[in-house]
Protein backbone atom coordinates (compact mmCIF):
# COMPACT_ATOMS: atom_id res chain seq x y z
CA UNK A 1 0.00 0.00 0.00
CA UNK A 2 1.40 3.79 -0.94
CA UNK A 3 0.75 6.70 1.44
CA UNK A 4 1.97 9.90 2.01
CA UNK A 5 3.25 10.57 5.30
CA UNK A 6 1.80 13.44 7.00
CA UNK A 7 4.47 13.79 10.36
CA UNK A 8 7.95 12.24 10.13
CA UNK A 9 7.51 8.43 11.55
CA UNK A 10 10.55 6.94 13.66
CA UNK A 11 11.85 4.30 11.17
CA UNK A 12 9.20 4.63 8.19
CA UNK A 13 9.93 8.00 6.70
CA UNK A 14 10.05 11.60 6.46
CA UNK A 15 6.59 14.16 6.35
CA UNK A 16 5.83 14.15 2.92
CA UNK A 17 7.24 11.23 1.28
CA UNK A 18 5.27 8.97 -0.83
CA UNK A 19 6.27 5.15 0.87
CA UNK A 20 5.22 1.68 0.40
CA UNK A 21 3.91 -0.13 3.33
CA UNK A 22 2.15 -3.20 4.10
CA UNK A 23 -1.44 -3.34 4.03
CA UNK A 24 -2.30 -3.71 7.44
CA UNK A 25 -0.02 -1.25 9.00
CA UNK A 26 -1.11 1.27 6.66
CA UNK A 27 -4.62 0.79 6.77
CA UNK A 28 -4.95 -0.13 11.22
CA UNK A 29 -1.65 2.15 12.31
CA UNK A 30 -0.80 5.15 9.73
CA UNK A 31 -4.71 6.01 8.69
CA UNK A 32 -6.15 5.99 11.85
CA UNK A 33 -3.29 7.87 13.34
CA UNK A 34 -3.59 10.41 10.89
CA UNK A 35 -0.29 10.02 10.00
CA UNK A 36 -0.54 9.36 6.36
CA UNK A 37 -3.00 10.03 3.80
CA UNK A 38 -3.59 7.04 0.41
CA UNK A 39 -1.32 7.92 -2.63
CA UNK A 40 -3.81 8.73 -4.50
CA UNK A 41 -3.69 10.87 -7.81
CA UNK A 42 -4.52 14.20 -6.64
CA UNK A 43 -3.21 13.66 -3.21
CA UNK A 44 0.37 12.88 -4.60
CA UNK A 45 -0.05 16.01 -6.46
CA UNK A 46 -1.49 17.98 -3.35
CA UNK A 47 2.11 16.82 -1.48
CA UNK A 48 4.32 17.85 -4.44
CA UNK A 49 2.90 22.03 -4.17
CA UNK A 50 3.25 21.76 -0.67
CA UNK A 51 6.61 20.30 -0.73
CA UNK A 52 7.53 22.89 -3.90
CA UNK A 53 6.09 26.02 -1.71
CA UNK A 54 8.27 24.69 1.62
CA UNK A 55 11.43 24.31 -0.83
CA UNK A 56 10.78 27.97 -1.90
CA UNK A 57 10.29 29.07 1.72
CA UNK A 58 13.34 27.43 2.46
CA UNK A 59 15.30 29.21 0.08
CA UNK A 60 14.04 32.26 0.81
CA UNK A 61 14.32 32.14 4.66
CA UNK A 62 18.47 31.53 3.57
CA UNK A 63 18.34 34.54 1.43
CA UNK A 64 17.14 36.92 3.87
CA UNK A 65 19.40 35.32 6.34
CA UNK A 66 22.10 35.22 4.28
CA UNK A 67 21.45 39.35 3.58
CA UNK A 68 21.53 40.44 7.37
CA UNK A 69 24.37 38.22 7.41
CA UNK A 70 26.21 40.74 5.07
CA UNK A 71 24.79 43.60 7.11
CA UNK A 72 26.02 42.31 10.55
CA UNK A 73 29.55 41.72 8.95
CA UNK A 74 30.24 45.45 9.13
CA UNK A 75 28.34 46.22 12.44
CA UNK A 76 30.77 47.16 15.47
CA UNK A 77 29.29 47.27 18.89
CA UNK A 78 30.57 48.98 22.10
CA UNK A 79 29.69 47.82 25.42
CA UNK A 80 30.89 49.40 28.70
CA UNK A 81 31.29 47.08 31.70
CA UNK A 82 31.91 48.20 34.97
CA UNK A 83 35.78 47.28 36.04
CA UNK A 84 37.76 47.27 39.36
CA UNK A 85 41.34 47.14 40.19
CA UNK A 86 43.90 45.63 38.17
CA UNK A 87 41.23 45.34 35.01
CA UNK A 88 38.63 42.70 35.90
CA UNK A 89 35.63 42.51 35.15
CA UNK A 90 32.30 42.77 38.02
CA UNK A 91 30.20 40.80 36.48
CA UNK A 92 30.39 39.03 32.77
CA UNK A 93 29.80 39.55 29.01
CA UNK A 94 27.09 37.75 27.61
CA UNK A 95 25.15 37.26 24.16
CA UNK A 96 22.52 38.72 25.88
CA UNK A 97 24.67 42.04 26.44
CA UNK A 98 25.70 41.86 22.32
CA UNK A 99 22.40 41.16 21.40
CA UNK A 100 20.75 44.90 23.58
CA UNK A 101 23.78 46.30 22.30
CA UNK A 102 22.48 45.65 18.35
CA UNK A 103 19.49 46.75 19.24
CA UNK A 104 20.53 49.61 20.66
CA UNK A 105 23.14 50.63 17.93
CA UNK A 106 21.84 49.19 14.78
CA UNK A 107 17.93 48.07 15.39
CA UNK A 108 18.51 44.45 14.69
CA UNK A 109 16.82 41.77 17.42
CA UNK A 110 18.76 38.88 17.26
CA UNK A 111 17.79 36.14 19.70
CA UNK A 112 20.69 36.00 22.46
CA UNK A 113 20.84 31.84 22.04
CA UNK A 114 22.18 32.56 18.42
CA UNK A 115 24.79 34.71 19.83
CA UNK A 116 28.07 33.18 21.24
CA UNK A 117 31.44 34.98 21.81
CA UNK A 118 34.52 33.38 20.17
CA UNK A 119 36.39 34.03 23.72
CA UNK A 120 35.66 34.49 26.87
CA UNK A 121 35.56 38.37 27.95
CA UNK A 122 38.32 38.78 30.47
CA UNK A 123 39.02 42.48 30.48
CA UNK A 124 38.94 45.64 28.41
CA UNK A 125 39.72 45.24 24.76
CA UNK A 126 38.46 43.99 21.44
CA UNK A 127 36.48 40.68 20.69
CA UNK A 128 34.44 38.85 18.15
CA UNK A 129 30.82 37.20 18.69
CA UNK A 130 29.71 34.99 16.32
CA UNK A 131 25.72 35.04 15.30
CA UNK A 132 23.74 31.98 13.68
CA UNK A 133 21.07 33.34 11.86
CA UNK A 134 20.38 30.47 9.78
CA UNK A 135 22.30 26.96 9.17
CA UNK A 136 23.71 28.67 6.02
CA UNK A 137 24.56 31.71 7.07
CA UNK A 138 26.48 32.85 10.29
CA UNK A 139 28.07 36.54 10.47
CA UNK A 140 31.04 37.31 12.77
CA UNK A 141 30.28 41.09 14.80
CA UNK A 142 33.58 43.04 16.48
CA UNK A 143 32.69 43.50 19.90
CA UNK A 144 34.40 46.51 21.76
CA UNK A 145 34.37 46.38 25.43
CA UNK A 146 35.24 49.52 27.52
CA UNK A 147 35.49 50.76 30.47
CA UNK A 148 32.22 52.61 31.56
Amino acid sequence: MKVILQQDVKSVGKKGEVIEVSEGYGRNFLLPKKLALPATAQNVNLAKQKAGSAAHRKAQEADEAKLLAAQLAKAEVTIPVKVGEGGKLFGSVSGKDVAEALKATHGVEIDKRKISLTQEVTGVGDYEAVIRLHPEATAKVAVHITEG
